[in-house]
């Protein structure tokens, strides 16, 4: 008996450290918690089901998603900087919008503070509702130049508001902005009638374009995009020359400072994602394309939105400080 107690105590330690090494080995040990902070049926929503449906399969554990919508995707975005960073609570939304929160005052973490996984790439399209009478886009800039407009987006800083601010700039058009709790809302209130125009992006408006509740006038790029089921969308620049292509990368956005073995992880489920036959299928049904940046990538070209985005939105007066006290370079 005493030989055997003596030989139990001898081998606890070895337990101890295989069953440490397995534990360590098996992240994630629990399902993950997926928060969009925008109402469900927004691109946002859409590319998280479908990029968490596949990232299941190289991760071997349920992701759930849980859409917490207001303030712009603020308050989910905080609700999952407050969860434990233990690599298991992420969040799914645009880079147009993660590099606005800290210059408008929502949240404290600056685009820098994300390890960000961008894997679709969606346009903006302006659209009116079926039975508007504006054929064209000529036709929207002539009313335009004769009243305030009224133009839906998901929120003050987002992806449609922000359209609305480059397509202000950039012809010098005035306009009337409605904000709603995410863009499946404000493309419901477009095709009820409730607002004039809507420039959201393709992703969130291509079901209803194929439903015929929807007309779109032009795609925010220098090419036409091409919606199968409903036809070509002419681009901007055949009415606005020099106008600059303008859309937002979808994906995942996930505190930087999470254990390495998580991050290692969830880059390889999700390279693997991004290149399913499931990823592109739904790009191209959305009038979107495939996308894979992370890493040092993803934070050059959050770099590159940030600039962007934030000296439009305070040349417009929507951000009050200036980007540079935010280390934000002028581009």
């Amino acid at each position: 008996m005493k030989t055997h107690r003596a030989l139990r105590i001898l081998l606890l330690p070895a337990v101890l450290f295989l069953a440490a090494g397995s534990a360590f080995a098996a992240w994630p040990a629990k399902p993950v918690n997926v928060i969009v902070p925008w109402s469900p049926g927004g691109a946002s929503d859409l590319t998280a089901r479908t990029l968490a449906a596949e990232m299941e399969k190289t991760l071997g554990v349920r992701i759930s998603i849980t859409n917490t919508p207001g303030g712009a995707g603020a308050i989910g975005t905080q609700a999952m900087f407050d969860a434990p960073r233990d690599g298991q609570t992420w969040s799914a939304n645009a880079d147009g919008s993660i590099v606005t929160y800290q210059a408008l005052d929502m949240l404290k973490a600056s685009h820098k503070d994300y390890a960000s996984f961008m894997a679709v790439f969606t346009p903006n399209v302006i659209c009116v509702p079926a039975a508007s009478p504006y054929a064209t886009l000529a036709d929207l800039m002539k009313a335009m130049k004769e009243k305030a407009v009224t133009v839906a987006s998901a929120g003050t800083g987002s992806g449609g508001h922000q359209a609305a601010e480059f397509f202000r700039m950039n012809t010098g058009l005035q306009y009337r902005h409605v904000p709603y709790q995410g863009g499946a809302p404000a493309v419901t209130a477009t095709v009820r009638g409730e607002v004039e125009t809507i420039m959201q992006l393709s992703m969130e408006v291509t079901e209803m374009l194929r439903a015929k509740q929807l007309r779109a006038l032009a795609v925010m790029d220098s090419e036409p995009l091409e919606v199968e089921g409903y036809g070509s969308i002419p681009p901007i620049t055949q009415w606005v020359p020099k106008f600059p292509s303008v859309g937002n990368r979808f994906g995942f956005f996930i505190p930087k400072d999470i254990p390495a073995e998580a991050l290692e992880a969830i880059t390889k489920a999700f390279t693997t994602a991004v290149n399913s036959p499931a990823i592109k299928k739904f790009a191209a049904d959305r009038g979107s394309k495939v996308v894979s940046i992370f890493g040092a990538d993803a934070e050059k070209e959050m770099d590159a939105k940030a600039s962007g985005v934030c000296w439009l939105l305070f040349e417009a007066g929507v951000i009050k400080n200036s980007p540079e006290k935010y280390g934000i370079a002028k581009p």
